[in-house]
């Protein structure tokens, strides 16, 4: 199928779901079978808080409804698994909803850290960038308060955010887009405006301040109806020159500092 004949079976085959969904099966689909190539990094998940294994793609993906009678997948990618590490249950949510969406370097080097664990290098080749991340221990710390701030929510932003639903399986915690997920998408309760929100994660002022601009573009093109507005927020641990000198020039993505405090008595 070309990409346009996919969309029309996509959309035959779930009348009633959202435009945006149909769009993100048609490109689950197509990055399946078009885009994973021999060499690629594949993560494998149970739910959306365990990491089943990683592996290197050895095979592009073929169409093979007889395969295996025992589930009813018949779309198979040849994949060398690695041993380790295997069956990591993180305790709290770092996998998106859907299926099939593609990962950062960052946010692989964030599940390999939470992991406590490395791939074997010697047989597989991952991609990343130098000096990507600023401090580790940030890093791994911002996975645990990204639960925190959601289990807490209506307490922290005092009932002016509520997170954004899209269906009762899919909610904005690492809300899944075509160019990487969300963080937190939430919707200002005043304003009706989609907010999104990101944690700095130890990362360089710039690279943060870039992605959120670019998840409040593909908000403002796939999600807002009706004039909605769309508006960013960042939280990170210190004060950061940098970070407030960018923020700057834009007006609306807003910087909230958190605190970590920690006694026994």
């Amino acid at each position: 199928m070309s990409e346009g004949e996919l969309n029309d079976s996509v959309a035959r085959r779930y009348p009633d779901k959202p435009p945006q969904t149909k769009s993100l099966i048609s490109n689950m689909l197509w990055d399946f079978y078009r885009e994973i190539r021999p060499g690629d990094i594949v993560i494998a998940r149970r739910g959306r808080k365990i990491l089943s294994a990683i592996g290197k793609v050895t095979n592009n993906a073929v169409w093979s409804p007889n395969k295996n009678p025992k589930v009813d997948h018949a779309g198979y990618l040849g994949v060398e698994w690695q041993t380790s590490p295997r069956d990591k249950d993180y305790g709290s949510i770092v996998f998106p909803m859907h299926t099939l969406t593609e990962t950062s370097d960052d946010e692989f080097k964030r599940l390999l850290l939470a992991a406590d664990s490395e791939i074997d290098s010697g047989k597989a080749a991952i991609g990343t960038t130098a000096g990507a991340i600023e401090d580790a221990s940030v890093f791994v710390l911002e996975k645990y308060l990204e639960e925190f701030i959601v289990s807490n929510f209506s307490t922290i932003f005092k009932g002016a955010l509520k997170i954004y639903k899209e269906t009762e399986d899919n909610d904005g915690q690492q809300y899944t887009t075509d160019i990487g997920p969300i963080d937190i998408l939430a919707v200002e309760n005043e304003s009706n405006s989609f907010v999104v929100i990101e944690l700095k994660k130890g990362r360089p002022s710039d690279q943060v301040v870039g992605q959120v601009l670019r998840y409040m573009g593909w908000v403002k093109e796939n999600l807002c109806m009706d004039g909605q507005a769309v508006k960013g927020l960042v939280i990170c641990q210190d004060q950061d020159k940098k970070l407030t000198y960018a923020l700057k020039m834009v007006s609306n993505i807003d910087v909230r500092y958190y605190s970590v405090s920690f006694s026994l008595r």
